[in-house]
């Protein structure tokens, strides 16, 4: 355990005004709090708060941080109460103390809607001080660095929240050094194996070829002393996480990956950036498309350098990046840049982004998400996506999330102009909506008036921004229409045990369901947000029956016209509970597709016949044909067994067709009628466990999808 007298000294080295009575106060009262805990390493738990603690003054922290890491887990885990914390330590310390133990208090590896609600919190508390997160990450640092002492359960649980949460989290502060380890720690976890097999290629590599890293930061410095600039530079392999992540999304091998180096340039001033870009192009090839700008463009966590990519020796590609020693500071330390000390004062950084700003940024766009899976979807887009930069017809730029289309890049400019899209232009041509927009290039948005948004745009747009303002404009629009049918869905509902659907019951019903008026309900109600026998119960519980009638088929899909029936698709068979659309056909009405169906592409250039259609949320008969595909053994009795366990899951068999016969195995193709989606997956994990099922899963035929040939 690091001693205090040690650990005051890691902090005098950076900040020799340090208030050294407050941090030798703080450690004798964390060490006698802590009296008699171990953690599961057999170790004394205070060596814990220590570690972290010094973890944090490697980003050069002031001492309140300190200190608070040095009491982080008293409230929680001792007798200390925040009272005594504030009365020895001052309001400051006492509230980031409780900060992070709320924050330790959060399950965000739970289910997604309490993970969503945590994700609110955890923003809160940052909004409050963003110390706090800087303290829970270093805290997971830390927990990550000894895991091994912990039960491989819960090994696998920590690791996969690290990889969920707190690594992106940390990216996305700009503490690339936290997550690149945070990353490797929670891989070395979940997947040992693979980090273990990279780690021994990189070896036989180096057997090879000697010491790539050494030569390439050698010929880099000779040039650079030869074109009279002077600079460091600093050159290593990359984390094996890293690695495999690129290995995964470019689907090939370690052989064949060629950018597992990455080297960095610190140069004395701005000018000597761009200089020394210069000499690293007219001595080394530049890769196409892999040179990147942060100064003249920073990002929103303050990150500024200059990236590119060139073929190095023997045409390897080596990642260089170049910047100054104070945008060095802020890559490596991020937010927390703020409150470095450098000397004993505030380190003045002018690329230092401002914590309040940053975070206000990012609440905002979260704010407009009532929903919470909506809201945790915006968030982990947020979150986890690398930026690109584009340009409007006027030359401002538009900073958005790679994957980003031209919708995005509509509504990042104002949400009047995504409303009035009707089409864009890349670089001059026009292109489709869909189309992925790149770094660099100019986009210009076509748009018309009374132009309002589809609901296919929702698939289209990737950031939280666009799809927040696009799912606020299809609800305005669809209020009164979604009024209408909610009216009458009330009218029958409660005329069917003998009541009004007045509007002084419904008033009721929204101050028991926390709606905010009647036409609240009766939307809610119309776009199947709200079942009746949900509004009734608000108003009657009594009378309203335990068993929830069936849905009839007519009014199993909302957002038809009252004169519109439906047809099911049979190339992908949706079924209630899906996300559907539908499309129009002359003389056959709407056939509705499941969201993610191969065929709607054919749909594209005719967005007039799309409809933004619903399953009703009410029970529904089991009587939507779904086709598996099926895979059984061939001996006496299987198929039997088989159509036995599809009975006992309540699902008919309509249909039956074998497919393949082999001497061992049966193929087939069994139509089942089911009741929606959550039925289906009962069936599949059913047949799943059968042991003589040797493969089952949902079957889907694009070639089935012939306008004439959709069925009911």
């Amino acid at each position: 355990m690091i001693a205090v007298d040690d650990l005051i000294t890691l902090v005098r080295h950076y900040n020799p005004k340090t208030d050294e009575a407050l941090i030798r106060a703080a450690y004798d009262f964390g060490r006698e709090m802590h009296e008699g805990q171990t953690r599961h390493s057999g170790e004394p738990y205070f060596t814990h708060p220590v570690a972290v603690a010094a973890i944090l003054t490697e980003q050069r922290l002031d001492d309140a941080t300190i200190v608070t890491a040095l009491l982080h887990d008293t409230v929680e885990d001792t007798k200390a109460s925040y009272r005594t914390v504030e009365e020895r330590f001052g309001r400051e310390v006492a509230e980031l103390v409780d900060g992070v133990t709320k924050l330790t208090n959060l399950q965000l590896s739970s289910s997604e809607t309490k993970q969503a609600e945590n994700f609110r919190k955890l923003f809160m508390a940052m909004s409050r001080d963003l110390r706090v997160i800087l303290v829970k990450l270093a805290d997971r640092l830390h927990n990550m660095r000894t895991i091994k002492a912990m039960r491989p359960d819960k090994q696998a649980q920590k690791a996969r929240e690290t990889m969920d949460i707190y690594a992106p989290l940390a990216g996305r502060m700009g503490m690339q050094w936290m997550r690149e380890e945070l990353e490797d720690l929670a891989f070395r976890v979940l997947n040992p194996e693979a980090r273990a097999s990279i780690i021994r290629r990189f070896i036989t590599l180096q057997r090879e070829t000697g010491d790539v890293v050494e030569r390439i930061t050698g010929d880099m410095r000779l040039e650079l002393d030869r074109a009279g600039i002077e600079a460091d530079v600093f050159g290593r392999a990359k984390k094996p996480y890293s690695i495999w992540r690129k290995m995964q999304e470019k689907q090939m091998g370690f052989s064949r990956l060629s950018d597992i180096y990455g080297f960095r340039i610190i140069t004395r001033s701005e000018a000597d950036c761009y200089a020394v870009l210069g000499v690293i192009h007219q001595r080394w090839r530049a890769v196409p498309g892999r040179f990147k700008d942060y100064i003249s463009q920073p990002k929103s966590n303050g990150y500024r350098s200059i990236h590119t990519t060139v073929s190095g020796r023997d045409g390897k590609r080596v990642e260089v990046q170049i910047r100054t020693q104070a945008m060095h500071d802020v890559a490596e330390t991020g937010v927390a840049a703020h409150w470095s000390y450098r000397d004993g004062v505030r380190s003045e950084n002018p690329f230092a982004v401002d914590p309040a700003r940053w975070i206000s940024s990012m609440n905002e766009q979260f704010d407009a998400e009532e929903d919470h899976e909506d809201f945790l979807e915006a968030v982990k887009l947020e979150m986890y996506a690398d930026k690109v930069f584009c340009f409007t017809p006027k030359g401002d730029v538009i900073k958005l999330p790679r994957g980003a289309t031209p919708i995005d890049f509509a509504y990042a400019i104002h949400t009047r102009i995504g409303h009035a899209c009707v089409g864009a232009k890349v670089d001059g041509m026009r292109v489709p909506l869909w189309t992925r927009v790149k770094n660099g290039q100019s986009v210009e948005i076509i748009t018309a008036g009374g132009q309002m948004p589809q609901s296919a745009w929702l698939d289209i747009a990737t950031t939280g921004k666009a799809r927040a303002a696009i799912r606020r404009a299809l609800r305005e629009m669809d209020r009164d229409r979604y009024v209408k049918l909610g009216r009458e869905l009330a009218r029958w509902a409660f005329e069917h045990v003998g009541k009004r659907a007045t509007d002084k019951a419904l008033e009721a019903a929204a101050r028991t369901l926390r709606l905010r008026d009647a036409d609240e309900v009766r939307a809610r109600l119309g776009s199947a947000e709200l079942t009746a026998s949900e509004v009734l119960r608000a108003v009657y519980p009594d009378l309203v029956p335990a068993g929830e009638a069936e849905v009839a088929r007519e009014r199993a899909v909302i957002g038809l016209g009252a004169d519109q029936g439906f047809n099911r698709a049979r190339c992908c068979q949706p079924l209630p509970g899906e996300r559907i659309v539908g499309i129009t056909h002359r003389g056959q009405g709407v056939v509705i597709h499941a969201i993610d169906c191969e065929t709607l592409s054919r749909y594209d250039s005719q967005p007039e016949r799309w409809l933004d259609l619903h399953w009703h949320a009410g029970k529904h008969p089991a009587a939507y044909a779904v086709t598996l595909d099926l895979t059984i053994g061939n001996d006496a009795g299987v198929l039997g067994r088989i159509c036995t366990l599809i009975g006992e899951q309540k699902a008919n068999i309509s249909d039956l067709t074998f497919v393949d016969r082999k001497p061992d195995f049966y193929r087939l193709l069994v139509d089942v009628e089911l009741r929606d989606a959550e039925h289906l997956h009962s069936v599949l994990s059913a047949l799943d466990a059968e042991a003589d099922v040797a493969a089952v899963e949902r079957y889907r035929d694009p070639s089935r999808s012939g306008d004439k040939r959709e069925e009911p």
